[in-house]
């Protein structure tokens, strides 16, 4: 009778706890979720944005949503499954709804390191600020030159926050929209207006604004796209994955060209064809009847302006390349920055668990190693215990230091896709780039060598620069060094040295690869120039690396021979005053 009563009361422990455990679940979900339904599956997601800030986002005459946002955000709720329901006001309004709970999501938000820290941000656009003046005002190159002027700002918008900032607060006339602060500068209210380029162009023809007109066409440029706070992670997640879906199927360049395409390219393009294409025809319609004397100077003139028409088209299909290639990367890095948080919360739980695991290990080997004693061999996992003993906690150990190198490879990742408005200079430190750099690429050198070599020379003088920037140069230059190589049993070597004669800190890179030709030594760093374009190389690796150095004071060179190998050497001054200027 006892036994069954022990029975009968075991089992109603076991049922307790499970009963917690669903009743724990349901204050779990509650927690996460509150007592209303997700946004976007069991109610609309409340999309805020500016009402006048064309092309962007506006209301129509019919008092509709529309412009490049409105349509961008519809195409993610369809890839997504998810509804959506537009707010569009004055835009310090819909701030603040963002952060009392009235709004969802913005989907026109500036991205800047103090906003970022109440609001996490998937940027999709990049955006140039201009400032705007009257005909006939004095001119002004930069923001700083603003300084002591009656200045028109859209209130709450970035530029509010950046002039402010510099101590312009004072001086600062406010305007509910950007339409409305050109409206009161054509009006000869202030001395400037600072508007983003697309929609201040936009505003001056949809308004005949004629007395306006840029004077400072790109004094900032920043990233754009939705915003919203801090731990509505989910969100803003399926957000940047419908983004992502968007790029790869070509809807978000539809999108762009249909809203955006016609200001960026813009009529004047085609006017500058028109004048080539007349000084050419009109002097050709004018030679008809003359001599052949004249035809034959005309046809010299023909074929010049048609070369130097070739050069300005291909020079601008460059130039859109590049761009292309630009907003892939910043794509790319929004995509590896959210892989990089999946990564890191699995990766937190074994870092978490090991240490754990290895205690119990240690305290069940005692009770193992008696019942050894006493009963002798017995199996764990198929394995003698007497072999098991021994493996356990080096498998523990090496898991450990598993999932620490992951952990390491992802923030090196996650530090390398960073980027950081205008890309500020500070004093860093070449070789800790250069190992940083080195750990990122690591599966890819041990894919094509046997034999990698690393020498950084000891105490480095620091230099002027971008820690995430230099670490994209040295991957590159890691990257062409193994591509390079023809088989395994060729070397790379990275080293680092500090010429005291020059003021130099020099980082090279050598392999013994095959080597580079001598009509190709001149064209590495030109944009798109490649000799690997059948096996996916886009050119721009060195080009952007070069761009980079350069703009730190320094250079890249190189020295190499068919069949001897490469030498590629990244420079960079040492500074004589610790300025970066």
């Amino acid at each position: 009778m006892t036994g069954v009563m022990l029975r009968f009361a075991f089992a109603l422990s076991i049922l307790s706890c499970a009963a917690l455990g669903v009743a724990l679940d349901a204050r779990a979900v509650d927690g996460l979720y509150g007592n209303s339904k997700m946004p976007g599956i069991g109610r609309p997601v409340r999309v805020g944005g500016d009402r006048d800030y064309p092309p962007y986002e506006f209301l129509d005459k019919d008092g509709k949503p529309a412009g490049f946002n409105v349509d961008l955000t519809r195409a993610v709720a369809e890839v997504m499954g998810m509804k959506v329901e537009f707010r569009l006001g004055a835009w310090a309004g819909e701030r603040e709804a963002l952060m009392d709970g009235g709004l969802d999501i913005l989907e026109g938000m500036t991205y800047s390191d103090e906003r970022a820290q109440i609001l996490d941000f998937a940027p999709h656009t990049i955006v140039n600020h201009a400032i705007f003046a009257r005909r006939g005002a004095p001119p002004v190159s930069s923001l700083d030159d603003l300084a002591g002027k009656k200045v028109i700002v859209h209130r709450a918008g970035f530029m509010h926050d950046t002039l402010a900032a510099k101590g312009m607060e004072k001086d600062l006339i406010f305007s509910e929209t950007p339409a409305d602060g050109l409206r009161l500068l054509a009006s000869g209210v202030g001395d400037y207006a600072v508007v983003a380029m697309l929609p201040g162009i936009s505003i001056i023809r949809e308004n005949k604004l004629d007395n306006i007109q840029p004077v400072a066409r790109s004094v900032a440029t920043v990233r754009y796209g939705y915003a919203t706070r801090k731990g509505n992670d989910a969100l803003l997640a399926r957000f940047s994955e419908g983004l992502a879906i968007l790029r790869e199927t070509g809807r978000y360049q539809a999108i762009h060209d249909k809203w955006l395409g016609v200001l960026e390219n813009g009529k004047v393009k085609w006017q500058t064809l028109a004048v080539y294409v007349g000084a050419v025809v009109a002097p050709l319609l004018a030679l008809l009847g003359g001599s052949m004397l004249w035809a034959h100077m005309l046809r010299r003139q023909v074929a010049q302006r048609t070369r130097s028409l070739t050069k300005a088209l291909d020079e601008l299909s460059s130039n859109q390349r590049q761009l292309v290639q630009a907003d892939k990367m910043a794509a790319l890095g929004t995509l590896v920055s959210g892989v990089a948080h999946e990564i890191n919360n699995p990766n937190g739980l074994i870092l978490l668990n090991i240490p754990i695991l290895r205690k119990v290990q240690a305290d069940v080997a005692r009770l193992l190693d008696a019942w050894h004693e006493r009963e002798g061999e017995f199996t764990l996992g198929g394995i003698r215990y007497s072999r098991m003993r021994q493996e356990l906690p080096r498998m523990l150990e090496e898991m450990q230091e598993g999932a620490m190198r992951i952990k390491r490879i992802v923030n090196d990742l996650k530090d390398f896709a960073r980027r950081e408005e205008g890309a500020a200079k500070a004093l860093i430190d070449v070789g800790d780039c250069s190992r940083k750099a080195v750990r990122l690429v690591e599966t890819t050198i041990r894919k094509h060598t046997d034999r990698f070599s690393a020498d950084y020379e000891a105490d480095l003088p620091l230099v002027w620069g971008n820690s995430q920037r230099i670490e994209q140069v040295v991957v590159n230059l890691v990257i062409n060094a193994c591509q390079a190589l023809p088989d395994k049993s060729r070397a790379i070597e990275v080293t680092t040295r500090h010429d005291v004669e020059a003021g130099k800190v020099i980082l090279c890179v050598r392999d013994e690869g095959s080597g580079i030709s001598v009509e190709h030594m001149a064209h590495l760093t030109d944009p798109f120039f490649t000799t690997k374009r059948e096996t996916g190389g886009t050119g721009l690796g060195l080009s952007v690396s070069a761009s980079i150095v350069k703009e730190y004071g320094g250079c890249l060179t190189f020295e190499s021979a068919p069949g001897q190998g490469t030498t590629a050497c990244l420079e960079l001054p040492v500074p004589k005053e610790e300025s970066p200027a």
